[in-house]
């Protein structure tokens, strides 16, 4: 199954604010991945070309990593995803900044079950509440997207 999934917020910043808060994605000090709710996307020299690392049950590698334009992973696991993932980073004036995360892949198998009853209510509001916490750090009051009754459930099932 092909699977074109994309999540765009603006930030109300410059481009420069926010490519810095995208570096420091996958460090201890992450701005970005809200790892106090979802698991902490991980790798063991940071966002470097070639690295391999992922959150939770989804493994990836760097494949691309262009500074201040984005940020591509290739899939590893879960077995049946084959493509890529990425954040993107676009200045859409002096003051704003579009921010993107898109999936690209094709699914086989099992993996196609998986993305369409389970994987997918939980990365699209994985992603929401990643641009909530980037948001957030030039915010006074913090937002918090709401999650559905399908990743209340999925998050209750899979403790």
């Amino acid at each position: 199954m092909q699977v074109v999934n994309i999540h765009k917020r603006t930030i109300n910043q410059p481009k420069a604010k926010v490519v810095t808060l995208l570096g420091t994605l996958s460090i201890k000090y992450d701005k970005v991945w809200p790892k106090d709710k979802w698991p902490a996307m991980r790798f063991k020299n940071g966002l470097k070309v070639g690295e391999k690392g992922g959150h939770g049950i989804i493994r990836y590698t760097v494949e691309t990593y262009d500074i201040g334009e984005q940020i591509v992973f290739r899939f590893l696991k879960p077995k049946g995803f084959n493509g890529i993932h990425k954040f993107e980073i676009k200045a859409i004036d002096a003051k704003s900044t579009e921010v993107k995360h898109s999936i690209i892949m094709k699914t086989e198998g099992l993996a196609t079950l998986k993305w369409i009853f389970v994987i997918r209510w939980l990365h699209d509001a994985l992603i929401e509440n990643a641009f909530d916490r980037i948001e957030n750090n030039f915010l006074e009051t913090k937002t918090f997207t709401k999650w559905t009754f399908w990743v209340r459930i999925w998050r209750y099932i899979l403790k």
